[in-house]
C-alpha cells in the first residue's frame, strides 16, 4: 500500500515579511493596531498573529484586517500583500447555485466558528483537563495557551454572538484556572497566568451573559475581581467593573451598575487609556439614567464624548476593540432611552446602524433593533415597523439570545 502523501505546506508570506522591514513582529502589531484605529477599525492584533501571516498559516485574512491592510498600504491589493483569494480559502464543499447565494459575513463565520470549535478553547480544555490528575509545570507555552483562548473567544464572539461558545469556552476556563492553581510555576509565570485566567473568566462571564445566562455571568465576573485582587492587577479589576456594570444594567440593577461603572472608573485614572475612561463614563451614565437622574446621566455624556474625542492610544486595552464609534452611539441611545427620551435615542440609534460594520451581525441586529423600538416610541410607527423588518432578516445569522429575544420582541 503506498504511504498517503504528506499534506502541502502553506507557502511563506514574503510579501508581509517584507513590509515588516526592521520592525519587530510585536511593533508591527502595534502599528496595525494603530492604523486600524485610525479607520475606525478594531482588531487584536499582536506578535503571534503576525508570524501566522508571515508564515503563510493565515492565508486571507477577516475584512477587518484587509481594511486595515489597505490603509497601511494604498495601491497594493490582497495578491499583493501575499494573500490566496478568499474564495480559495473558505473550505466550502459543493456549489453554490446563484439563486441562493451565500452571505459572505455568514458564510465566514460559520466556517471560523467550526475550526475555532475544534481547534480553540475546545481543543485547549481537553488538553488541560486530561492534565488534571498528574503533576505539572506550566510554562511559556501555557500561558500563550490561555492568552490565545481569549484571543479566539473575542474574535469568534464578534460576530455572532455567544449561544454555541460557552460551554466549550467555560471548559477552557477551567483548565485555565488548573494550571493556575494545580501546577508548578515561577512567579513570573503565576502573574501572566493569573491575568490570562481572568481575562479568560471575564470572556466566558460575556458568552454567559450574551446567552442569558446572567446567574453564570455574575458567577464568572465575580471570578475575575477576586483573581484581580489576588494578583494586584488593576487592569483585570477595571476590565471586570465595567463588564459587571452592564450585566447590572440589563438585569435592572440600577445602583450596582453605577457603583461598579465609578469603582471601575477610580482604577482607571492611572492606566494611561482616555478611551476606556469614555467607555466607563457611559456605563454610569447606563447606571444614572436608570436611576432617572438626568442631570448626572448628561454631566456623564458630556465626559465620555470629551474623553473618546482625545482619540486611541497605545495604553488602550486589547479587549476595548469593540467600542468604536458605533458602539459608543448605541450605548448612547440606551441612556436616552431609559430616561424617556425617544427621539434623541432614536437620534443615537439610528446613528449606531449607519457606522457599523455590516460584517458585525449581532451588533447590527441590535443596533437595528434599538432603532426601531425607540421610533415607535417617538411616534414613527412606518419608519419603524421598516427598520424591524430589517433587523428581523438578520436574525438566522444571530447566535445571540440577548439580541434574538431582543429582535423577537420587536
Amino acid at each position: 500500500m503506498p504511504p498517503s502523501p504528506a499534506p502541502p505546506t502553506q507557502p511563506v508570506n514574503t510579501a508581509i515579511r517584507r513590509l515588516r522591514g526592521d520592525r519587530s513582529p510585536a511593533e508591527f502589531a502595534a502599528a496595525v493596531r494603530r492604523a486600524a484605529r485610525e479607520i475606525g477599525e478594531h482588531v487584536s492584533c499582536d506578535a503571534r498573529y503576525i508570524g501566522r501571516l508571515e508564515s503563510g498559516e493565515i492565508r486571507c485574512p477577516n475584512y477587518a484586517y484587509e481594511r486595515v491592510f489597505r490603509h497601511m498600504f494604498p495601491g497594493l491589493g490582497p495578491a499583493d500583500l501575499g494573500f490566496a483569494p478568499r474564495q480559495a480559502v473558505r473550505g466550502r464543499r459543493g456549489a453554490v447555485t446563484p439563486a441562493a447565494p451565500l452571505d459572505p459575513a455568514y458564510e465566514e463565520s460559520d466556517v471560523q466558528r467550526r475550526a475555532f470549535m475544534t481547534g480553540g478553547p475546545a481543543a485547549f480544555a481537553t488538553t488541560l483537563l486530561s492534565r488534571a490528575d498528574r503533576p505539572a509545570r506550566a510554562g511559556a507555552a501555557e500561558v500563550a495557551a490561555v492568552h490565545e483562548a481569549v484571543r479566539q473567544i473575542r474574535l469568534h464572539d464578534d460576530r455572532h454572538g455567544g449561544d454555541g461558545l460557552y460551554s466549550a469556552a467555560a471548559s477552557a476556563l477551567r483548565g485555565a484556572y488548573h494550571l493556575l492553581d494545580e501546577t508548578t510555576h515561577s512567579p513570573a509565570t503565576a502573574t501572566r497566568l493569573a491575568s490570562g485566567a481572568g481575562e479568560l473568566a471575564i470572556s466566558v462571564g460575556w458568552l454567559a451573559h450574551d446567552s442569558g445566562r446572567l446567574p453564570e455571568a455574575r458567577s464568572h465576573y465575580a471570578e475575575a475581581l477576586a483573581t484581580a485582587r489576588m494578583a494586584s492587577d488593576p487592569a483585570l479589576e477595571v476590565h471586570a467593573f465595567c463588564n459587571t456594570s452592564f450585566l447590572a444594567r440589563d438585569a435592572g440593577c440600577h445602583r450596582e451598575a453605577l457603583r461598579a461603572a465609578q469603582a471601575a472608573q477610580v482604577l482607571a485614572r492611572d492606566l494611561g487609556s482616555p478611551r476606556l475612561l469614555s467607555l466607563l463614563a457611559l456605563r454610569e451614565a447606563a447606571g444614572l439614567a436608570g436611576l432617572g437622574e438626568l442631570r448626572r446621566c448628561e454631566l456623564a455624556l458630556a465626559r465620555a464624548h470629551s474623553l473618546y474625542g482625545r482619540g486611541p492610544r497605545d495604553r488602550d486595552p486589547a479587549w476595548m476593540s469593540f467600542f468604536g464609534e458605533a458602539e459608543f452611539a448605541w450605548l448612547e441611545a440606551q441612556a436616552w432611552a431609559a430616561l424617556g427620551r425617544p427621539a434623541r435615542a432614536a437620534g443615537a440609534a439610528r446613528h449606531a446602524v449607519h457606522l457599523q460594520d455590516p460584517h458585525f451581525v449581532r451588533n447590527l441586529a441590535l443596533y437595528q433593533a434599538e432603532l426601531a423600538v425607540n421610533l415607535r416610541r417617538a411616534g414613527s410607527p412606518t419608519e419603524a415597523s421598516s427598520v424591524a423588518s430589517i433587523a428581523r432578516r438578520l436574525l438566522p445569522g444571530v447566535r445571540s439570545s440577548r439580541v434574538r429575544t431582543l429582535l423577537t420582541s420587536v
